[in-house]
C-alpha cells in the first residue's frame, strides 16, 4: 500500500487540526480526567474526520480503508494518547459493524450523528470477568414483547461518562458461547441524564489519563430489538470483525513512536555530558537506529495487512501481529526514551514519561499480547485441540 497525494493531504489536515484544536489543551485536560468530547468531536465532524470510509449516505467521505489508516497514523502525533483513543472508539471501534450490519434505519439514527459528531459513543465489550476472553461475558439481554431488558455490567468502557450511546455486546439466548450473543445499541442518556437503570464508576488509570474511563452497569434496561445490529445471536462473529479494524488502527496510531525518537535525538545533540553531545555516543546512536527500523518494519506489516483488507481478504493473523508488535515497540521507545533523557526523562511532564506511562496499555487493551500470541499460533497450525 502506498500512499497518494490524497493521503497525504488528508493526514496534512489533520495534523493541522490536532496542532490547533488538540495539542494547546492536552496537558490541561491530562490535569483534569477528561477531554471536551462533544466539542472536539463536533469539529472533527465539521471536517469529516470521523467517517471517513464510511458511506456518503451517511454523511461519510466513502473513501478506502487505507486512508481510515493514514488518519490513524496521523493521530499518533498527539501527545496525549487518550484523546487520539477516544477518537479512534468512536471511528474504529464502536460503528464498523453498525456501518456494516446495521439496518438503513439503525445507521440513519445512529451511525449518521457519529459521523457528524453530534454524538459521542462507546464500544462495551470487557466485563470484570470477561476481558480478553469475550465468549465467557454474563451480560444479558432477555426479550419481552419488541424490546430487550439488559442486565449485566461492563468495565474498562472509553469514553464512557460523556457517551450518549454504547454499542454493546450481550447474551441473547442459551445457545453455545460464540454463537449467543448480539451487538445491540444502547442509549445511554436521556435529556442529558443517564438513563433509569444505569449507573457508571469513573475508573482511575496509570496512564491516559485524558481518556475518561468508567465501569457501566445496566439494571433492566429497555431497548428496542429493533436496535439490534443484524441478526441475532450473530454478534460474536461481528465483534471479531470489528476487531479487526480497532487493532489495524490501534497499530497504526503507534507509528507515532517515530515522534518521541526524534525529539530525544533532538534533545541528546543538545545534551553535553564529559565535554561532548550525548549524540556522540555510538551505543545511542545505534540504538535509536534499530528503533527506528522497528518502526518502519511495523508500517510496512500495516500497509500490508491493510492493503488485503481492502481486497477482502482474512487479515486476522497480521492484524494480530500488528497490534503485537505495535504494542511492544511502544513500550519499549518511550522506556529508552525515558532512559536516554536521563533525570528529565523521569520528570511527570516530559513527553517520554507520558509515552511510558500511556504507551502500557498497548499490550493490554483490545486484545492482550497473550491472546493475539494464542491466535497467531492457531493461524499457523500450531495448537493442538486440546490447547485451542
Amino acid at each position: 500500500m502506498i500512499y497518494t497525494e490524497e493521503h497525504h493531504k488528508l493526514m496534512d489536515a489533520i495534523n493541522r487540526f490536532i496542532q490547533v484544536e488538540i495539542e494547546p489543551y492536552s496537558d490541561e485536560w491530562e490535569e483534569a480526567g477528561i477531554f471536551p468530547a462533544h466539542e472536539l468531536f463536533k469539529k472533527m465532524g465539521n471536517a469529516g474526520f470521523l467517517g471517513i470510509n464510511r458511506p456518503e449516505a451517511y454523511g461519510g467521505m466513502g473513501l478506502d480503508y487505507s486512508f481510515n489508516i493514514a488518519a490513524a497514523e496521523a493521530l499518533g502525533s498527539v501527545t496525549a494518547q487518550g484523546v487520539s483513543m477516544g477518537i479512534i472508539v468512536q471511528t474504529d471501534m464502536a460503528t464498523p459493524a453498525l456501518a456494516r450490519h446495521g439496518s438503513d434505519a439503525l445507521r440513519r439514527e445512529y451511525l449518521a450523528p457519529a459521523i457528524a459528531g453530534d454524538v459521542v459513543i462507546s464500544i462495551g465489550v470487557s466485563e470484570t470477568g470477561a476481558g480478553s476472553d469475550v465468549a465467557s461475558l454474563k451480560t444479558r439481554a432477555r426479550k419481552d414483547g419488541g424490546d430487550y431488558i439488559i442486565d449485566g455490567s461492563k468495565m474498562w468502557i472509553t469514553n464512557a461518562t460523556q457517551a450518549d450511546w454504547i454499542c454493546l455486546l450481550a447474551n441473547t439466548s442459551d445457545g453455545p458461547a460464540h454463537k449467543n450473543k448480539s451487538l445491540i445499541i444502547v442509549p445511554l442518556r436521556e435529556n442529558g441524564k443517564l438513563r433509569p437503570g444505569i449507573e457508571m464508576k469513573k475508573i482511575r488509570k496509570i496512564g491516559n489519563w485524558s481518556s475518561d474511563t468508567a465501569q457501566i452497569f445496566f439494571d433492566g434496561v429497555r431497548v428496542p430489538q429493533s436496535n439490534r445490529i443484524g441478526q441475532e445471536n450473530m454478534g460474536f462473529i461481528y465483534q471479531m470483525e470489528q476487531f479487526q479494524e480497532e487493532r489495524l488502527a490501534a497499530a497504526a496510531r503507534r507509528l507515532g513512536a517515530v515522534h518521541l525518537i526524534t525529539e530525544v535525538a533532538d534533545y541528546l545533540r543538545q545534551r553535553v555530558a564529559f565535554g561532548k553531545p550525548l549524540l556522540d555516543n555510538q551505543y545511542i546512536q545505534f540504538k535509536l537506529a534499530e528503533l527506528k527500523t522497528e518502526v518502519e518494519a511495523l508500517r510496512g506489516l500495516i500497509y500490508m495487512a491493510a492493503e488485503k483488507y481492502i481486497a477482502g481478504e482474512d487479515v486476522v493473523e497480521l492484524a494480530s501481529m500488528a497490534k503485537l508488535k505495535a504494542g511492544r515497540l511502544a513500550r519499549e521507545i518511550a522506556d529508552w526514551c525515558v532512559q536516554f533523557y536521563g533525570g528529565m526523562g523521569y520528570t511527570w511532564e516530559n513527553r517520554a514519561a507520558r509515552a511510558y506511562r500511556d504507551s502500557r496499555l498497548g499490550s493490554i487493551g483490545g486484545g492482550a499480547d497473550e491472546v493475539m500470541l494464542s491466535i497467531i499460533a492457531k493461524k499457523m497450525g500450531l495448537t493442538t485441540a486440546r490447547s485451542a
